[in-house]
């Protein structure tokens, strides 16, 4: 899959996006070893923390469904009512969560912008350096 078609898919699970309290919007898109694509929004609660990032959504429901290897995942976030959007890189507590399933050196993190054309590609050791994950507590 070319990460255009990601960015795109990203983009479409923004609409999905629950934000009455930020009004900031996000989609991601999530891409397995095996290829099947799963999408997440940001969900917000009245309480606050008990919302939910884009990025979690799309893992928790690969996760849920079986799915433990991952390729990349694009992300596309900001104000709801804006143009043009900034690239949108994911939280620390994201990250996390990523590298709990996927090999820091290869994994791509592809951040978009509303023009499905337009991102940029990162690594996910590049945006989580010395990320602590399941190796680290096999050693």
């Amino acid at each position: 899959m070319e990460y255009k078609e990601l960015v795109e898919a990203a983009l479409d699970a923004r609409k999905m996006a629950y934000t009455p309290y930020s009004h900031f919007k996000v989609g991601a898109a999530l891409i397995t070893k095996s290829g099947k694509i799963y999408k997440g929004c940001n969900i917000e609660n009245a309480a606050y923390s008990p919302g939910n990032c884009a990025e979690r959504t799309a893992i928790f429901k690969a996760v849920s469904e079986g799915e433990k290897e991952f390729s990349a995942i694009a992300i596309v976030g900001g104000p709801e009512n804006k143009d043009e959007l900034p690239i949108c890189p994911p939280c620390g507590v994201c990250r996390q969560v990523i590298n709990e399933f996927a090999d820091a050196n290869e994994f791509e993190v592809i951040l978009g912008t509303n023009k499905s054309e337009e991102f940029k590609v990162f690594k996910l050791k590049e945006l989580l350096p010395l990320g602590f994950g399941p190796k680290n507590l096999a050693e």
